[in-house]
């Protein structure tokens, strides 16, 4: 399997690592931003209409936990099954930086900040 390589483009809006996943480093998934069947996804959709690179670009909810699209009961059971931290990535982001959560999640092989 190819190895995790820190790019930018790999980071989902949602603030998931899309680089750290095995389905896109094997070529069956695009990622997040190239993924055209992933209409569904609401936090996908919300930036893509504001033109931000993720959540962490948004300034209507100061605590990124207060969105109602980033922190709803889908966005739980996906954290509980995967051992991920949505909300606590886009926070990373914002504090550090789209550069260095890039590199930190590549270099842990992670998806997301882990709870």
């Amino acid at each position: 399997m190819p190895e995790i390589l820190a790019s930018l483009d790999h980071i989902a809006y949602c603030g998931l690592y899309c680089g750290s996943c095995r389905s896109l480093r094997k070529g069956k998934c695009p990622g997040c931003h190239d993924n055209v069947k992933a209409s569904w996804c609401k936090i996908r959709a919300c930036c893509m209409e504001r033109g931000y690179s993720s959540c962490a670009d948004c300034t209507d909810f100061e605590n990124v936990r207060d969105c109602k699209k980033l922190n709803n009961i889908i966005s739980k059971i996906f954290a509980l099954a995967f051992k991920t931290n949505r909300p606590g990535s886009i926070e990373s982001i914002r504090e550090s930086g789209y550069d260095s959560f890039a590199r930190a999640m590549a270099e842990n092989g992670t998806m997301a900040v882990v709870k």
